[in-house]
């Protein structure tokens, strides 16, 4: 069996093939055209690379050369039979089966003991005003294309990006909502670390502090970041 790319833009590639016979410089402006470089990360140099993986697993093949007047002779591409498969077959996956994603901002929550709970509290007020200026743009964008007739299946993605945003900015601003009364567990613990570290204190004072603060069952290992769960 071919072996199937883990980029995105593999399948994307795949779909347009899919529709029929395209060049590279085609396949990126039909997704462009289409807005899926909101969805895709559109990236025209690696696409020659995808679309030679593509052509080595067995999944596209060359169709036949093209040329327009004085230009260069370009490589029109077509799907197999083994590559209409595989489409369908890792469409149905990304459809049907949950995958651990690692979005930047699930990272930096991990990581909010390296800075104290007020930088914490004004970073994730400014998410806030950026989110909701996304939002507004993004359900602006949603309304046009539904006055302009056309099918929602067409924008179904757009819809979904609204919908993780929205909840998202709802779940930022109840946790800055905590932040500012003091209601997130351990916050007085953080604050107190930051404390001793403005204060001059040293890393095994300051991991000392936090320990002992913990509950007995986490009170072993090490504590990551200065501020971090412990190990």
């Amino acid at each position: 069996m071919a072996r199937r790319p883990t980029n995105p833009l593999a399948l994307a590639v795949l779909s347009c093939l899919y529709e029929r016979p395209m060049y590279p410089y085609e396949i990126t402006t039909t997704l462009r055209e289409r807005g899926k470089e909101d969805s895709i990360r559109l990236n025209f140099g690696s696409l020659y690379s995808i679309i030679k993986s593509l052509e080595k697993n067995g999944l596209i093949a060359e169709a036949r050369a093209e040329r327009e007047g004085n230009r260069p002779e370009r490589q029109v591409y077509e799907i197999t039979d083994a590559g209409r498969a595989e489409a369908e077959r890792w469409l149905r996956e990304i459809l049907a089966v949950p995958t651990k994603e690692y979005p930047d901002i699930e990272a930096g929550l991990s990581l909010i003991g390296m800075l104290s709970p007020e930088e914490v509290t004004d970073l994730l007020r400014a998410r806030i005003s950026a989110l909701e200026a996304e939002v507004e743009r993004r359900r602006g964008e949603l309304a046009q294309v539904t006055d302009l007739g056309l099918p929602e299946v067409f924008s179904v993605e757009s819809d979904y990006r609204v919908a993780m945003l929205a909840a998202e900015l709802a779940w930022v601003r109840t946790l800055v909502e905590r932040l500012e009364r003091d209601e997130v567990g351990g916050q007085a613990m953080w604050q107190e670390m930051h404390r001793r570290r403005l204060a001059g204190a040293g890393p095994e004072e300051i991991e000392a502090a936090v320990r002992e603060a913990l509950p007995a069952p986490f009170r072993g290992g090490t504590v990551e970041g200065g501020g971090g769960a412990p190990t």
